[in-house]
């Protein structure tokens, strides 16, 4: 069957996009945990040797009441550190001279919200998939502590994020839920949460109260951590802890039992504002526990010690008289308990290690070798004694020294159990990996092996559909995936996802991936018996590669090795920047001998581009490709040669190279990125500033200005007027929410949501990107208007970059400016003047899109994604608006150029061009992903598994998706151009 290349492309995305989604499945499990079957078991008795001991109950609870006041985004220094003296000034004399015990609690990565109030409450860690949960957090299933105290008849009141009324929907006897995605409110947020404060410390129909407050988390999404808002917050944040702290103070005179007041945070912020990887900044909250209990000797000094976030649960359960999560892997912080008598001390720890050994048995098959399991025996057994000689003599020098002896042993066994669990804490599906892994190369070899005939002159493949379906090979390779898929289903102990299946689907994806493996193997015979590749049809004539073509083929292999290495991951943007400098340079290489060596020294062009471009452009000679004029008449007649070129002409095609470097230059500068250089300040920084909101002001207008100048030449006069009115409606958004200030503005008063301009603005982008769809569409029936399918392309581009104006921060607008000025200049000095074919100009976009999307300040963090801009014109969270929205401000880089190499292609050389371009576009995106699974899986035990290469193996992922929505959307075109 006889298929387009960019159809066949588009095609083979798609399926590399489910095969990519079958090895996330496997690579990002639900973390392996204890059943709740046991939840009505008895608790472990008190050690005995020899004795009997009567303790064979859980222990009464520590506290009678307890309020967990949670602070998103809280991390160590805002408390601890000068901002918590300067602005948190009642905390701060808890921490130093009160009764409470100071924790820095480190969290794990992901460092999103959802999974951290999982390890907060269950002591387990969440799996990096939560990730994607967090936006739709589900039901917790999971043993947990609010589980545990609903069953035990604790009355459980909750306000605030309503993460926690979704993942504990049936729990609370009074709840208040706030979304805790819409990150531009920071004030009515917390209002929400504390309007309710009066009247529930006054009442005492309540055993646990938990408070979720956001403000503090939207005010870093917005405007970073050193924003003057953060003080304000924090002094808010105090004076409700203080009225908390009193109220309790003044409840316990009528109580047996001390009350216990927990400020924590979920996780941190890094300098950026953001949260989700695994910087120091982000990993590090405050824990601050506050009770009576923990009343200070004269001279005591407590400073804050390290703990891990999953150490709360087991903490909670014992102060409140509960069994510790069974999927718990914390360890009792032993501070609340030291206070206590020494028997009750042992007790709370044999029951912790208890847990701990029982759940390592559950994951663990030579579980007896393990270290702390062989700790935990020890400990146990000297318990044992201790107890025997407590209930014989019941104070003694020697009873002391045994029990402080055992305590220790505890301890290390606690550490060393802790260790070992956390180390299997999640298990691989290695079978959904394996089964991704196969599709996904199995694409990328027939992408490859089909590279001669989909890159030439036809742009047209023989794809074998039937044959490798009909062949004996096929129902073999079938027969056997059918065996293995029931072997590994019968023998694995752990649950698969392909076993999970309805066999009809899992029989669906082993005949897929016995087919795509079928045309492998057929194009690989095809290709030794007659050295073609997908084709009878005969090889085109070779050329020599000219310098670009070799920087790109060595540019991408090199990149790709790079993901190998957790640094350059770190900083994959400076690989990008120095292959965008090296192609400048190249450029400039070329340029420069064209202009003075002449025909002989001109470069080796593709042997099916030059009739391209040379015949449309005489098909074009003097015609405009939109209102304001578009000629190509100035093109040199000779492609091979810029000697035509004189004056100002021929010194702007000399300086272009140079120009774009500048233009790169200054970007560099605007944004830091990756992990080592990211704390350093920069251009936004210092633009972000409350002290130059006058300078963001004008570069604002200024930008927004250009970007007008730049966009509107090729629109039609109705999208000119959008365009202007939705560049002014974007100021006064950023206006209206106190971004930047108008000429008459001198303070921010009259500070808004800005809903109502951001909409305004969204009306001028669907009414552009309607008026180009339209003019694309009238191609399919005047077939000969050529004008109206250019000008309809540009015009969806022209949206696109009004929606990415919008939704980008104020000091990221030059960095669409320059985006769009490369592109002028590239276009116009560049691909025209050199003739540059297809997979050159493909390369050369791909390149770009890339680098401009680190040039935004992104980088492999999840940290660095700009939460804010899923919320622009949003009054209330739409989990699919705010999802586009936040992709689209990530991505717009890499989807502005990809859409201006669809409008480059299409009015300046034939339609087969596009077919070309996606096909490549397609294999310089497919490589990076296929190797980085590979690679990925081979170094899923690395240490910096889930820091470093998790998030990139989810930036790949969403990067692919994006790759398949283009490819179609070039096929689309391509088949527009066909009709037209």
């Amino acid at each position: 069957m006889r298929l387009g290349s960019g159809t066949f492309a588009a095609g083979c995305v798609v399926i590399e996009v489910l095969g990519v989604a079958l090895f996330l499945r496997g690579f990002f499990p639900t973390p392996v945990f204890s059943g709740a079957e046991r939840q009505a078991e008895s608790p472990a008795s008190e050690p005995s040797a020899g004795a009997s001991s009567n303790w064979t109950e859980l222990p009464p609870p520590l506290f009678s009441k307890v309020v967990i006041m949670l602070i998103d985004a809280l991390r160590d220094d805002f408390v601890f550190g000068s901002k918590g003296v300067k602005f948190m000034p009642y905390t701060t004399y808890l921490v130093e001279k009160g009764s409470s015990l100071s924790f820095v609690a480190e969290a794990k990565p992901p460092t999103v919200t959802m999974p951290r109030i999982k390890a907060l409450l269950t002591g387990s860690l969440p799996g990096f998939i939560d990730v994607v949960r967090n936006l739709n957090s589900p039901t917790l299933l999971e043993d947990n502590v609010i589980t545990r105290a609903k069953a035990a008849g604790k009355r459980i009141i909750f306000y605030g994020d309503e993460t926690w009324v979704k993942l504990f929907p049936k729990h609370f006897v009074e709840y208040d839920g706030t979304t805790s995605f819409f990150v531009s409110d920071y004030t009515e947020v917390d209002n929400n949460v504390t309007r309710h404060l009066d009247k529930v410390l006054k009442r005492q129909d309540w055993d646990v109260l938990i408070l979720h407050y956001l403000g503090l988390d939207h005010i870093g999404h917005i405007s970073g951590p050193n924003s003057p808002l953060i003080g304000h917050k924090l002094s808010e944040m105090d004076s409700i802890l203080m009225k908390i702290h009193t109220s309790l103070l003044s409840e316990e005179r009528d109580t047996l039992l001390p009350s216990l007041l927990v400020l924590c945070g979920d996780h941190g912020m890094s300098e950026a504002g953001g949260h989700g990887a695994s910087s120091m900044e982000e990993v590090n909250t405050a824990l601050v526990l506050i009770s009576p209990a923990f009343e200070r000797k004269p001279g005591d000094i407590r400073h804050p010690t390290h703990v891990q976030q999953t150490d709360l649960a087991a903490t909670l359960s014992i102060g409140l008289g509960l069994p510790i999560p069974k999927s718990n892997i914390g360890s009792l912080m032993f501070p609340v308990v030291e206070g206590r008598p020494m028997r009750e001390q042992l007790r709370f720890l044999h029951l912790n290690t208890v847990q701990l050994s029982k759940l390592l048995q559950e994951n663990v098959p030579s579980y007896e070798k393990e270290p702390g399991f062989e700790q935990f025996k020890v400990s146990e057994r000297l318990h044992g004694n201790w107890i025997r000689l407590y209930l014989e003599e019941n104070n003694s020098e020697v009873l002391f020294n045994l029990g402080a002896r055992v305590r220790r042993q505890y301890l290390d066994a606690l550490r060393t159990l802790r260790l070992s669990l956390s180390k299997r804490a999640a298990q691989y599906d290695v079978y959904s990996m394996a089964a991704g892994t196969a599709l996904v190369l199995e694409v990328l070899a027939l992408l490859l092996l089909s590279v001669p005939q989909a890159l030439g002159s036809r742009a047209e493949l023989d794809v074998p559909l039937l044959s490798p379906v009909c062949s004996l090979l096929f129902y073999l390779l079938l027969l056997a995936l059918a065996a293995l898929h029931g072997a590994v289903c019968t023998a694995a102990r752990s649950s698969c996802y392909l076993c999970s299946l309805p066999w009809l689907a899992a029989g669906g994806a082993m005949a897929l991936t016995a087919a795509l493996l079928c045309a492998v193997v057929s194009a690989l015979t095809r290709t030794f018996a007659s050295g073609t590749c997908l084709s009878q049809n005969p090889p085109q004539s070779t050329s020599r590669w000219s310098e670009l073509d070799l920087l790109s083929f060595l540019g991408t292999v090199g990149h790709v090795l790079s993901l190998g290495a957790s640094s350059f991951i770190e900083e994959e943007h400076q690989t990008w920047y120095f292959l965008i400098n090296t192609l400048c340079l190249a450029l400039c290489h070329q340029i420069y001998r064209n202009c003075f060596l002449g025909d002989d020294c001109a470069p080796q062009r593709c042997p099916h581009m030059g009739e391209e471009f040379d015949g449309v452009t005489v098909a074009l000679q003097g015609k405009r490709a939109g209102p304001e004029g578009w000629e190509l008449s100035r093109v040199p007649a000779d492609p091979s040669s810029l000697e035509a070129l004189r004056g100002p002409e021929r010194w702007m095609v000399l300086a272009s190279p140079w120009l774009v470097l500048a233009c790169c230059r200054l970007l560099r500068s605007l944004n830091q990125t990756g992990v080592q250089w990211a704390h350093r300040p920069d251009l936004g920084h210092w633009l972000t500033s409350s002290d130059h909101k006058a300078e963001l002001s004008v570069l604002a207008a200024l930008s927004l200005t250009m970007i007008f100048v730049l966009v509107q030449k090729r629109c039609s006069l109705t999208s000119k007027v959008a365009m202007a009115f939705g560049l002014l409606g974007i100021y006064c958004y950023r206006a209206a929410i106190g971004n930047v200030l108008f000429p008459w503005q001198q303070d921010n008063k009259d500070i808004s949501k800005g809903i109502t301009e951001a909409r305004f603005v969204y009306v001028f982008v669907l009414g552009i990107l309607f008026t180009g769809t339209k003019d694309l569409l009238k191609t399919q029936i005047i077939a000969a208007d050529f004008t109206a399918r250019t000008v309809g392309l540009w015009e969806i581009y022209s949206g696109l970059v009004l929606l990415a104006a919008l939704l980008l921060r104020p000091h990221n607008l030059p960095v669409l400016v320059l985006s769009l000025a490369i592109q002028t200049i590239m276009t116009q000095f560049i691909w025209r003047p050199l003739r540059h074919n297809v997979t050159e100009v493909t390369v050369m976009h791909y390149w770009f899109g890339q680098a401009f999307f680190y040039f935004q300040g992104n980088s492999n963090s999840i940290a660095t994604v700009d939460i804010s801009a899923g919320f622009v014109g949003l009054d209330a969270y739409m989990e699919i608006p705010a999802m586009f929205l936040t992709a689209f401000a990530t991505y717009s880089g890499p989807v502005l150029w990809a859409s201006h190499l669809v409008n480059f292609l299409t009015s300046e050389a034939s339609s087969s061009a596009l077919s070309r371009a996606c096909f490549c576009y397609a294999l310089i995106c497919s490589t990076p992903v296929s190797v980085y699974i590979v690679l990925v899986t081979s170094l899923r035990y690395h240490l910096f598994i889930w820091s470093v290469f998790s998030p990139k193996l989810l930036y790949e992922g969403m990067h692919l998706l994006i790759t398949a929505a283009v490819c179609i959307f070039f096929t689309a075109v391509d088949q527009t151009n066909t009709k037209s």
